[in-house]
């Protein structure tokens, strides 16, 4: 365990920013990419996610390690399931293994993938043989990871029959499955989704040319950094018609008097035009779960009150993000309560702070989420800081420009 200490200087200069591409696009095109003949390779996000899913599709080992990012995890195994006469144990880290993926697993098996759990039922590593896929009917639990049916969506054109997806339960992360239908619809491949059923027609993926965004889950902490300081920031590569559904963090942000402005060419000024006048709400985040960290403590450290609805993903991502959140606000003085495992809620309850090490629990979004805290208290302790690969390797450089800096203790 390294334990860095974070401290806020200088006032600064409105700074410029180049986000990291989108991963959550990034992933989606590697795999379609790979169904497709003569693709034509795009600039792909840098970070441990999509190294970890490109270095996987290169290899040809008989034994892939995927790590932490269970994008790829969930991904590879309909791959795999696909690829005929090759075999591949698929395993990744130990948090991993404790991810569940059996109605992935099932799903895929009902078509006629050949998967195998290597040691605990229900969760990798698998053992995949690969098959050509019927394709035809199947039926999967909406309510679980809307990755589990982008996976199945994707391979869909190397099945030998169109597919349908029956969903029982209630879709989480739609957007996702949107951005997945969309981002299939410039290969060639029109899908047609309903509230309980989603087609997919026999047909392949056709070569297509495509620029990957810059990645709005990122700008998120740029947003809570505004609505802290006030000061401008502005961002070089956000698309506003961007198909990620993150990109209604553009609004969510008026909650505490933060907006953005599109110059046309893709220039984002981020601002806060007002005092926040917004004292409590309640939210639902089925949509956005990749914003509920960066949200709870942006709202908190304003002073908001709020209940947050939509949250059951959340306990089963890199780590406990619930049980997490509530842990690490106490140490910064606020008690959120959680509800059910998909609820939590700050009534503007709030303890001394003791001002211990922030924990990221290998949590790339608990490190970033918790990061600009320190504009408010001036110094703050963290462990582990380096997680932030994950997803946004940039981002400590990136907040030396707001004369944030993180120094090893």
């Amino acid at each position: 365990m390294t334990v860095y200490k974070l401290t806020s200087g200088r006032k600064f200069t409105t700074p410029r920013i180049t986000l990291p591409l989108s991963k959550s696009i990034s992933n989606r095109l590697m795999l379609i990419n790979a169904l497709t003949e003569g693709a034509i390779e795009p600039t792909y996000a840098e970070c441990d996610d999509t190294n970890a899913m490109a270095a996987a599709l290169k290899s040809d080992s008989d034994n892939i390690n995927i790590g932490a990012a269970g994008t790829a995890m969930r991904f590879l195994t309909a791959y795999f399931a696909t690829r005929e006469g090759r075999t591949v144990i698929l395993d990744g880290s130990e948090r991993m293994r404790q991810r569940p993926i059996s109605p992935l697993v099932t799903a895929l098996r009902s078509i006629g993938a050949e998967i195998e759990y290597t040691a605990n039922e229900g969760f990798p590593p698998l053992k995949i043989t690969g098959h050509k896929l019927r394709g035809g009917n199947v039926e999967i639990d909406a309510s679980i990871s809307s990755q589990f049916i982008s996976a199945l969506m994707m391979i869909a054109p190397a099945m030998q029959e169109p597919l349908k997806i029956r969903l029982s339960g209630e879709l989480v992360s739609r957007p996702y499955v949107d951005m997945t239908a969309e981002l299939m619809k410039k290969f060639g491949v029109n899908t047609t989704i309903t509230d309980d059923s989603i087609y997919i027609p026999n047909a392949p993926y056709r070569r297509t040319e495509i620029i990957v965004e810059g990645d709005w889950s990122a700008a998120s902490y740029w947003y809570e950094i505004v609505s802290l300081t006030g000061k401008y920031v502005e961002i070089t590569n956000l698309s506003e018609d961007s198909i990620q559904g993150d990109s209604d963090i553009n609004e969510l942000f008026d909650i505490v008097g933060v907006v953005s402005f599109n110059d046309g060419n893709g220039l984002f000024t981020i601002m806060k035009s007002a005092v926040n006048t917004c004292h409590s709400l309640e939210i639902d985040m089925d949509d956005m779960p990749d914003a509920a960290q960066t949200l709870a403590v942006t709202l908190c450290l304003n002073d908001v009150r709020f209940r947050m609805t939509g949250l059951g993903t959340l306990p089963r991502k890199e780590t406990n993000r619930l049980a997490a959140l509530q842990q690490e606000l106490k140490k910064i003085g606020f008690v959120i309560e959680i509800e059910n495992n998909d609820t939590i809620e700050w009534n503007g309850d709030t303890i001394e702070p003791t001002f211990e090490p922030i924990e990221t629990y290998k949590d790339h979004r608990m490190a970033m989420a918790f990061a600009p805290a320190v504009l408010k208290f001036k110094e703050l302790k963290m462990v582990d800081i380096d997680v932030v690969s994950k997803s946004y390797p940039t981002f400590w450089k990136d907040l030396e420009k707001i004369g944030i800096k993180a120094e090893k203790i």
